[in-house]
């Protein structure tokens, strides 16, 4: 029974916090933001999503810092809604104070669709 999927032993190594997962572990949100940040780029994001609403281009590490949560949403639902619709699916873009959870609730339907 051991090493099998949900048992306690794997629980405790999927929960161990920076210091147990190494020295880099603390980066590694870093790491995916400029990753992502790339992707978007290669989609010309900043042309297609941002000029359109007048919106600044991220920072490398905008996602990873919690710096303004209520702008990081609305970039990201943003940026979701313009995916979404860059995939073929059409998707009406999210209003700035709109319901938070009806957005998600909107953007997961429409990923679950796919």
């Amino acid at each position: 029974e051991e090493g099998a999927p949900g048992r306690r032993g794997e629980r405790e190594r999927n929960e161990e916090g920076p210091a147990e997962r190494g020295p880099g572990a603390a980066f590694h949100m870093f790491v995916l933001m400029e990753d992502l940040l790339d992707k978007l780029k290669l989609l010309s994001y900043e042309e297609e999503a941002l000029r359109r609403h007048n919106m600044r281009p991220l920072s490398r590490h905008y996602f990873a810092l919690p710096t303004n949560p209520g702008e990081q949403f609305f970039m990201f639902c943003t940026l979701a809604a313009w995916l979404i619709s860059k995939a073929g699916h059409p998707f009406e873009q999210p209003q700035e104070y709109d319901d938070p959870n009806a957005v998600i609730s909107n953007v997961l339907s429409e990923l679950r669709s796919f």
